[in-house]
């Protein structure tokens, strides 16, 4: 599985400064190892006007908490060992840093401007949940190379891979790639805490406490499960049915890319049930359409966009919506040739370039690609006619919506075609 949109793009910008921000008056007290407390230093807008200040830059704001957070975490991880705090800690806060666009964060905070959220508090815990997010993603991603054996994540080499080379020399090719591996597993293990930890230090009142921790957990859950289904799928045949490929892609994408950061967004805005509603409904077709578009980006995205590598889906045998589709059109219409293409290919670890075309050339000839791309339109579409119907406020309603409709994937005219709520201005 691949829960980044095409391996995660790099982002545009490096993170930057937020504006002017105070301490975080309640943020997480620790032991720093020589029985000293010491208290976290974390951004946290002062007011409405730094609130706006931070919606023209949300990654950079995110990446100032993140930067903050991991520093602390990091002079941590090196007082409980030197080493372990040099080569694995400082890995992954590194990787978390150097993100990718951090589309889950974005989600987030303009879920929760969309919901009134502007004052201090509210806007403080979603840069902080939004933090938690990458790192939650740093996770998943980093897992997620280990098990599709990738050696490139956001055109750099995968975590396992870069400590795979670090100790090749010393004792070999095979044990340094099978101790890359232990330790990118680690490094995902050490994330997964990390978010944990900023989740549970982010004070939220008693109600909205209950339902974020509440939303957390389950999204943390569901991850796993689509991982668990994607996993299955390259082994079980059953799996290569259509109701399971979109079980699956909604485990893996949907809830946890879309629907549940808009969620953690509004709870935290302590947005109504029918407002939650209404941007999980559209948080779940947001999230089918870019989950397709990257099965459809994996086949035939461009490598120097994508920051992967072409036809990985492929080589692994994952069972996406796309093969299901060209599978089920090709058995429909008795074509044993194309059958016979995919069963060749799918799967092979050691697949050219000139198998990967063979494929290509099967998923356009049986229509699956056609067939994927007007489905990732349809469910842009109905996302947003879900969207427009939830009574947002203005002010962060206009950015969500584009933001949602960039995230599907859909094409530009989609997003025309489809009745706007509220006055242009509300962009």
């Amino acid at each position: 599985m691949r829960p980044g949109h095409a391996k995660d793009h790099p982002a545009t910008a490096p993170p930057g400064a937020a504006g002017p921000v105070g301490p975080l008056p309640h943020g997480a007290v620790a032991d720093d190892g020589e029985g000293h407390r010491v208290r976290e230093t974390v951004p946290l807008p002062a007011g409405p006007a730094e609130v706006r200040h931070i919606d023209a830059d949300v990654p950079g704001a995110v990446g100032r908490v993140l930067g903050q957070v991991l520093a602390e975490r990091l002079r941590r991880a090196v007082l409980t060992d030197p080493l372990f705090g040099g080569e694995l800690a400082e890995r992954v806060a590194h990787f978390t840093l150097q993100g990718g666009k951090r589309t889950r964060a974005r989600l987030l905070w303009w879920a929760c401007r969309s919901c009134a959220g502007r004052d201090a508090a509210s806007a403080g815990a979603a840069l902080r949940i939004g933090a938690a997010l990458e790192l939650l993603q740093t996770c998943a991603l980093v897992h997620d190379d280990v098990m599709d054996r990738a050696v490139l994540r956001r055109g750099r080499p995968s975590l396992h891979t870069d400590l795979a080379h670090r100790y090749a020399d010393r004792v070999g090719p095979e044990r340094a790639g099978r101790f890359g591996q232990s330790a990118a597993v680690l490094a995902g293990d050490l994330a997964l805490a990390w978010a944990d930890d900023l989740m549970a230090e982010t004070p939220l009142a008693p109600g909205t406490g209950e339902v974020v921790r509440r939303l957390w957990s389950d999204m943390r859950t569901e991850m796993v499960a689509g991982q668990y289904l994607d996993v299955q799928g390259q082994v079980a045949a059953e799996a290569r049915s259509l109701p399971r490929v979109l079980r699956a892609a909604c485990l893996k994408s949907a809830l946890y890319s879309v629907e549940r950061p808009l969620a953690l967004g509004a709870a935290v805005a302590g947005a109504d049930r029918v407002t939650l509603r209404r941007l999980g409904d559209a948080g779940r077709c947001v999230g089918m359409a870019f989950q397709l578009r990257d099965d459809l980006d994996d086949v035939f995205g461009d490598p120097r966009v994508t920051g992967g590598v072409c036809g990985d889906d492929i080589r692994e045998g994952k069972p996406t919506y796309l093969v299901a589709v060209a599978r089920a059109r090709a058995e429909g219409a008795g074509d044993g040739a194309a059958l016979a293409v995919l069963d060749r290919w799918l799967g092979d670890p050691a697949l050219t370039e000139r198998g990967l075309e063979e494929v290509r050339d099967v998923l356009v000839a049986t229509g699956a690609r056609a067939t994927v791309e007007a489905e990732v339109d349809r469910l842009a579409e109905r996302g947003l006619r879900h969207f427009d119907g939830a009574v947002l406020d203005p002010e962060g309603a206009g950015p969500l919506r584009d933001l949602l409709l960039a995230t599907a994937g859909a094409r530009p005219e989609t997003g025309a075609a489809v009745p706007r709520a509220g006055a242009e201005g509300d962009r």
